[in-house]
């Protein structure tokens, strides 16, 4: 095996290529265990949430937060709704407001057909 190919003569090393095989797996496997994948998780909201609803949607956002992983907060509006899309809004705000010392908006309150979407990261 080359160990410095750019040296004067270049460095080599005889070695067991079996047991280099093998550690090279070994590290790999050790990488992969010590990866955080990032997951997204959805919560869904109504315009007209009550009030313990909200906090239990929150404090579950905070779990997720806390967790290291995105929240994604969806709030879907069905039929005279689409007329009251400023409630929608209002609700998604609320949120960003109440995770605010936790979180911060990736993507803000954007709609998408009849769905208000909006993003949350965990600050750093």
């Amino acid at each position: 095996m080359e160990i410095a190919p750019t040296a004067s003569p270049p460095v080599c090393k005889v070695i067991d290529y079996g047991k280099y095989r093998y550690e090279l797996t070994k590290k790999d496997k050790d990488n992969r265990k010590k990866q955080h994948i990032v997951q997204v998780k959805k919560i869904r909201f109504s315009t007209n949430i009550d009030d313990h609803d909200f906090t239990t949607k929150v404090n579950a956002a905070r779990r997720f937060l806390e967790a290291g992983d995105r929240v994604k907060a969806t709030l879907m509006l069905v039929g005279r709704q689409m007329t009251r899309k400023e409630r929608a809004e209002e609700v998604l705000l609320k949120m960003s407001a109440d995770l605010a010392d936790l979180a911060k908006v990736e993507d803000g309150p954007r709609i998408e057909g009849n769905t208000f979407s909006m993003l949350l990261v965990k600050k750093k």
